[in-house]
């Protein structure tokens, strides 16, 4: 598959908002290291998951590679084409092309507005309506490809008539009437009930199969990732500490957190081979004050004195799967 979207030592920060006497008496200012140089990429036509607890950068990751923040730094290429902020016509072009679904759909459709009008606003903002026929004509194939039949039934309700799950197959909709070719979908069943999920899953993977959509998926549950993801990417404080092809993942993870957001999933046996269990112990660390050497060292059963003063880097160890860890070969042997 060619390459759609790559990322080059992607970094986001935020400053920290003291009090005013704090402001007044500090020279220095913290920082919330979010984002903390990725280097990932995403083929044509491939799901890649992102899965992190929450505070640990995906959906700052995911707005990030869509430029809408404006402390982006690093690389962002689509397809082959370096994206610039300040270019202001290849930005809209390229929001014209990728879209995001949010987590929530109470809060991402507009309760005044009908539904006909939710849809159309991609097409309105960006002057593709040629009379009202039209506009109805493509709110039509927006609404019937994210599976809502008979779409003019829907035209002229508001959002509190609809179920949860007709809900986001609304914003699926707003975000298909552009004919996207990548998407990132932040979270977009966590809200909805365990019968829904399927469901909305199920319309993501066909989106893929039929119009050729890329996503990235941004998720809590690595069994959800592992349903419906070409690859995961996994991320821990800012960084991605393991990605790889979903099943080499699942299977043979490298890394201690991996295997820990694998213990605690719901699933049927990957292996007959029984393994020991490892659950986390401790909160995540404050990003403001990120640990030295192995980021995750402070809740790591395996840690060593090496992880608390040297960052391992991310590193090959099989065809495709990366991971950030000083004992990774020892935890794959652990698990064969």
């Amino acid at each position: 598959m060619d390459s759609l979207l790559k990322t080059k030592d992607l970094r986001v920060n935020f400053t920290i908002q003291n009090g005013f006497l704090k402001e007044l008496l500090s020279k220095e200012k913290k920082q919330v290291k979010a984002v903390d140089g990725l280097d990932f990429e995403i083929k044509k036509g491939e799901i890649v998951s992102l899965v992190g607890e929450s505070g640990s950068g995906k959906t700052t990751t995911g707005k990030a590679v869509l430029q809408l923040l404006d402390n982006v730094e690093g690389e962002v290429t689509y397809n082959g084409q370096r994206l610039n902020q300040k270019d202001k016509k290849q930005i809209k072009s390229f929001r014209q092309k990728a879209q995001m679904i949010f987590q929530d759909p109470y809060d991402s459709l507009n309760s005044k507005f009908k539904i006909i009008d939710i849809v159309a606003e991609p097409l309105e903002i960006n002057g593709k309506i040629r009379n009202e026929e039209h506009k109805k004509e493509k709110v039509k194939e927006a609404l019937e490809w994210a599976g809502l039949k008979p779409a003019e039934t829907f035209f002229y309700r508001y959002p509190h008539e609809l179920s949860g799950g007709q809900r986001q197959r609304v914003v699926i909709a707003s975000a298909l009437i552009l004919n996207p070719e990548f998407i990132v979908a932040d979270e977009p069943v966590s809200m909805l009930d365990v019968s829904v999920r399927a469901d909305i899953l199920r319309l993501m993977v066909d989106l893929r199969d039929k119009k050729g959509i890329s996503y990235l998926f941004i998720t809590h549950d690595i069994s959800l990732a592992w349903l419906i993801s070409n690859r995961i990417a996994i991320m821990y404080l800012g960084k991605i500490v393991e990605i790889g092809e979903a099943d080499k993942v699942i299977s043979k993870s490298l890394h201690p957190y991996t295997k820990a957001l694998i213990n605690v999933m719901p699933k049927p046996k990957i292996s007959k081979q029984k393994q020991k269990r490892m659950i986390l112990k401790g909160e995540t660390p404050n990003p403001s004050n990120i640990p030295t050497g192995c980021r995750f060292h402070t809740r790591c059963p395996f840690a060593e004195e090496k992880c608390k003063v040297e960052e391992p880097e991310l590193t090959q160890y099989s065809d495709g799967h990366f991971a950030a860890c000083h004992f990774a070969e020892k935890l794959l042997e652990g698990a064969e």
